[in-house]
């Protein structure tokens, strides 16, 4: 059985430190301060680290790390920058629905049925919790008691445990934990892989173990998680079509901490690799900044004949509202001031240092991340409209970062949606899919209304382009219906009057320069040779 074996440990033993990583991602992607305390106080022990004198020392200089021993308790504050990337990085690839295609009409028609039920959504998802840790997984499902077609889910990549083939998905396995009684645990298993006639195959198995291991493997009828999970004798789920039933999508490559790893090696990179201590510091600078303002804070110091006493046992107190207080009738130069003296102390507020520093690690941040700032709004112009051309210009950075992305994610689509409009068709009698599937990805950045239409009014000066692109540039929404219609309006509004029919009865003009003949009527005596 292809399944993992009893026993068998969690994460798999091979690709621990890829599953520490992606923990620590999660604690900065989710901004949980228990999380980051979690992921630096304890130690999070890396080869690269150990090997220069070892974790203590590296745990030392993050400031999440510290233990944080005030008696005023945590004052630490977390800045969800790595949370706005990853965010940003979802919409700017799926902020707009991306278009399928396909070749047939009625499938066409399907696969655009199917799509329009959230599967946006879960792209969407799956590009924000990608760029976070380093890629995701998408999965054709169906349950005939939800919905009557199948449709798309995402998986998280620290669910799986995936196997690759000359950089080629083959297999992976993923593991849900569907309850936890206890120390005990129980996972439910769904290994995606090819039989031996190229098939996609799914096998599921429900395990009962602990938060480190897997255990004994389970009836699958044990826990109402997967009760209804329907398989034959060998516990499998045949898709009856060519192809796994699960594609593996990375954020962007390659991965520069794993390239030696047999596994991460195929794995994408996060837009938070590299930036932990980035972050750190910017949280510790804002943490600062946070603290000045605390300090800040006015106060008095106020002597102790200044203040008023309450009774035997019951202290003294001052009174801020009091204008007028009793000095004491001492020689001149004597300790009265010390004893009667009030005075402020109010510290300063390095606004300036703090916001500088801040911008400056935000600016390096985004930059090693792979964006622009003016992704994030800093655009520096003043506020003032600009164009889609100075969008593109000052988002360059961010734009190539968009195109890499989209590689990855048009290649897994476009096979995941061929594998579903077949699942579709085996499944619930749907017409299949006839031919290849293409995705194509919206332009980023949309020209406006003006600048489109000056744009076509300069091809019509240069009579480089005919009415029906020129409309087709203006309405890229419309249908070729809606196009013609228009083209036709606007032959009829800008059309030439009939010559014969100018003035009040017409003045046969035709007639008048013998349209027609062979030979002009008007006079030519006239023409110079």
């Amino acid at each position: 059985m292809p399944l993992p074996l009893v026993g068998t440990a969690w994460p798999p033993e091979d690709q621990r430190p890829i599953f520490q990583r992606l923990n620590e991602w999660q604690a900065w992607w989710s901004g949980d301060p228990d999380a980051l305390r979690k992921a630096y106080a304890g130690g999070t022990q890396r080869p690269s680290l150990a090997a220069r004198g070892g974790v203590a020392g590296a745990v030392k200089r993050f400031f999440w790390g510290e233990s944080g021993t005030s008696r005023q308790g945590s004052t630490k504050l977390h800045v969800p920058l790595a949370a706005d990337i990853c965010q940003a990085s979802g919409d700017l690839l799926f902020a707009e629905p991306v278009k399928a295609t396909v070749d047939n009409d009625k499938a066409q028609e399907r696969l655009d049925e199917i799509l329009a039920d959230g599967a946006h959504s879960t792209f969407t998802t799956a590009a924000e919790i990608g760029a976070a840790l380093g890629g995701t997984f998408l999965r054709v499902v169906w349950d005939e008691s939800v919905t009557d077609h199948p449709f798309i889910d995402s998986v998280d990549a620290d669910y799986a445990a995936p196997e690759f083939k000359w950089s080629r998905l083959q297999a992976v396995t993923f593991y849900f934990i569907v309850e936890t009684r206890g120390q005990v645990v129980f996972r439910h298993a769904e290994r995606h892989e090819l039989d031996a006639n190229g098939q996609g195959v799914v096998y599921h198995g429900l395990y009962e173990g602990t938060a480190s291991e897997l255990g004994r493997l389970a009836p699958l009828t044990d826990h109402r998680a997967t009760e209804g999970i329907v398989v034959d004798a060998e516990g499998k789920v045949d898709t009856g079509t060519p192809g796994l039933a699960a594609v593996y999508i990375p954020n962007v490559l390659p991965n520069r901490a794993w390239r030696k790893h047999p596994v991460g090696r195929n794995l994408g990179r996060s837009d938070l690799d590299q930036l932990e201590p980035l972050f750190d510091a910017l949280d510790e600078v804002y943490a600062s900044w946070m603290r000045d303002i605390r300090l800040g804070k006015a106060r008095i110091l106020a002597g102790s004949t200044a203040l008023e006493d309450n009774g035997l046992g019951q202290g003294a107190t001052f009174d801020l509202d009091r204008e007028v207080y009793e000095g004491l009738n001492v020689a001149p130069g004597a300790a009265k001031d010390d004893a009667l003296a009030i005075s402020q102390v109010q510290f300063a507020i390095r606004y300036e240092e703090h916001l500088e520093t801040a911008k400056e690690l935000t600016r390096l941040i985004l930059r090693t991340a792979g964006y622009s700032a003016a992704t994030f709004g800093d655009t520096g112009d003043g506020g003032g409209a600009v164009t889609a051309s100075e969008v593109h210009s000052r988002d360059r950075r961010t734009t190539l970062t968009r195109g890499r992305k989209e590689r990855h994610f048009r290649t897994g689509l476009e096979r995941l949606l061929a594998k579903l409009l077949d699942i579709d068709r085996i499944v619930f009698n749907g017409p299949g899919a006839p031919g290849p599937v293409t995705v194509e990805f919206p332009d980023g950045a949309q020209d406006s209304s003006l600048e489109t239409a000056q744009t076509v009014q300069a091809l019509y000066s240069a009579q480089s382009a005919s009415t029906q692109v020129r409309v087709q540039m203006m309405h890229p929404d419309w249908d070729q219906a809606d196009i013609d219609e228009e083209v036709g309006r606007i032959m009829s509004e800008f059309s030439l009057s009939d010559p014969d029919t100018i003035g009040s009865n017409g003045f046969n003009l035709s007639g008048q320069f013998g349209q027609g003949d062979e030979e002009p009527s008007f006079p030519t005596d006239s023409i110079e040779s």
